[in-house]
């Protein structure tokens, strides 16, 4: 019988810390995969930011930089610049990325740097106590939005890889989803033209991913899982939003998952 799948050798055997039913962990695998597929263990820097996925270090074997909240992008700015020859990600939420560090991640992405950044996006403050996140969707709960998210108070859910896609400085910018065997594999290719474009020196690649946070959703597994599928996905549409290796730039009105 052949061996089809193993666990890579990069992804540490260690406690899980996160809940049930969370996403953090394969998109931890799928880093590992793509590290190991181009060789990068030696010469690779993750620069999580501060939410569920700061512990980067006890799960993956590279060199890890933690950053401020939101600061995960002007570190990995610097560590690029002094060591250009590295292959340098950010590991960031929608908490940390998408609100106090908005404006770094456009100033670094409309600068071009040649880095990753992997945004989990599960609308929600994950590690705080599950408060209203920038990506929070109109009418969901949270504990800072207990009668539902409403947009004459509090905006509308925020849309990173269509707002970045545009700058002339992104090189890639996609987003796909975990909730599905499927929708893994589409995220696996998708991630490896990111991590193509880092290493062709293309400019600035984004790989969004939904995710799922039943404990902060207040849901099963199960149930996430529906809840990606019946609501977030029509609120955050998946797809290859930029790439410029193919000139893959969605037209208006094509559907984003066309160029997955």
């Amino acid at each position: 019988m052949q061996k089809v799948f193993a666990r890579p050798a990069t992804l540490l055997e260690t406690g899980f810390h996160f809940c049930p039913g969370c996403h953090h962990g394969i998109v931890h695998r799928l880093l590992c995969e793509m590290l190991e597929r181009y060789n990068l263990q030696e010469k690779a820097v993750g620069v999580p930011g501060v939410g569920c996925g700061v512990f980067l270090y006890d799960y993956i074997a590279i060199d890890v930089c933690e950053a401020p909240h939101g600061r995960a992008t002007a570190v990995a700015t610097g560590i690029k610049r002094v060591q250009p020859d590295h292959f340098v990600f950010t590991y960031q939420g929608d908490g940390d990325l998408g609100a106090i560090g908005t404006a770094e991640v456009i100033h670094a992405a409309n600068r071009g740097e040649n880095f990753t950044v992997i945004f989990v996006n599960n609308s929600v403050y994950g590690m705080t106590g599950g408060q209203m996140a920038p990506t929070t969707l109109l009418g969901q709960y949270t504990t800072t939005s207990p009668a539902g998210r409403d947009s004459r108070n509090d905006g509308y859910p925020l849309h990173l890889a269509e707002m970045l896609a545009p700058l002339e400085g992104v090189a890639f910018a996609a987003r796909v989803s975990l909730h599905t065997p499927a929708h893994v594999k589409k995220a696996r290719r998708a991630l490896q033209r990111a991590f193509e474009t880092q290493l062709e020196k293309r400019g600035f690649s984004f790989m969004e991913f939904v995710s799922a946070c039943p404990t902060n959703w207040h849901l099963t597994t199960l149930q996430s899982v529906e809840h990606i599928e019946q609501k977030m996905l029509s609120v955050f549409p998946l797809g290859i939003y930029k790439n410029t290796a193919a000139a893959t730039v969605r037209k208006e009105g094509e559907p984003a998952d066309a160029l997955l």
